[in-house]
């Protein structure tokens, strides 16, 4: 199955945000690095990557706090490794930012790239806290998809 353009984009942010923690570079001149190199985004959505990339930047110190208030069994500062980490400030921008975007596919995303870069079962730990995440920011869309655990048990 050919991977999609959106799944390669979001490969393409996760390095820039890996790359922005372990070397803090102003966001527009990690921007312009992936931009310039076309080997960074072979097969990418471009756009998507841009639009996410300019958005998100600024948005990081806000979504730490979010993040971390939802994570139950680590301190975000020390205990979360640092792709784990960019994959969770991903998806819990578009979870925030990107409406048009369901849930289950923002999740989904990040599961697979947890499971493709991330320690063995990160995936468990990426799902938990974007499912947490997906409850403060989402809740319309999971009370119509039928997930709310509140309304189930009436």
């Amino acid at each position: 199955m050919a991977v999609s353009r959106r799944r390669l984009a979001r490969e393409a942010l996760l390095q820039a945000l890996y790359q922005w923690q372990l070397n803090p570079a102003p966001c527009s001149e990690i921007a312009r690095q992936f931009l310039e190199d076309d080997e960074r985004l072979v097969g990418a959505d471009r756009s998507f990557f841009e639009e996410i990339w300019a958005r998100l930047c600024p948005a990081l110190d806000a979504l730490d706090e979010t993040i971390a208030a939802v994570i139950l069994d680590r301190r975000w500062a020390d205990e979360v490794s640092e792709v784990e980490r960019a994959i969770l400030r991903l998806g819990a921008f578009e979870l925030r930012d990107e409406r048009q975007t369901p849930y289950r596919v923002i999740i989904n995303e990040a599961v697979e790239l947890s499971k493709a870069f991330g320690a063995e079962q990160g995936h468990r730990f990426i799902n938990g806290v974007l499912d947490r995440l997906a409850h403060q920011w989402r809740q319309s869309e999971l009370e119509s998809d039928g997930k709310n655990p509140l309304q189930s048990r009436k």
